[in-house]
């Protein structure tokens, strides 16, 4: 049972990460002056504003295992998912949200159902439709936004 200290922090917390998207990026570089030792090469602003979300959740609730952290890590240096883990990725929850950064733009797509994405404001049908438009060449949709590995595998 959560106490109400608790769900005051939590909103307090959320209420900190929405505004994010909200603030002039004078307050954005101020708090990340405020949470981090030195300002990045780019300046992305939703780079910077996930990476805010993360630390001020992470300041609050605490940060990640380090067996869960290095897992993450290898799957971002790879870009592949462990194997109990890739049959899950074909059964993305509605609201999931993938981003690829492509040609120095981030792209971001919204899992709306079962073989239904958005993307910039359009609808399609499969991952793989939205790769090729952003790539200008056929690609797997779900290897171009990490879901799986674009390598055949040995068994």
């Amino acid at each position: 049972m959560t106490t109400h200290a608790q769900q005051s922090k939590t909103v307090s917390i959320a209420a900190q990460v929405a505004q994010l998207p909200h603030l002039p990026m004078q307050n954005i570089w101020a708090m990340w002056d405020a949470h981090f030792d030195e300002r990045p090469q780019h300046h992305h602003r939703t780079w910077l504003e996930s990476r805010l979300a993360y630390r001020i959740q992470e300041k609050a609730f605490g940060s990640l295992k380090p067996t869960t952290r290095r897992k993450l890590e290898e799957i971002g240096e790879t870009g592949v998912l462990p194997k109990r883990l890739q049959g899950d990725a074909d059964r993305l929850l509605p609201g999931t949200m993938l981003s690829r950064f492509f040609d120095d733009q981030e792209h971001k797509v919204v899992v709306r159902g079962m073989r239904d994405f958005e993307y910039r404001g359009q609808r399609f049908k499969s991952l793989s439709a939205i790769a090729r438009l952003i790539a200008g060449c056929p690609w797997s949709g779900p290897a171009f936004f990490g879901l799986k590995s674009t390598k055949k595998e040995v068994a």
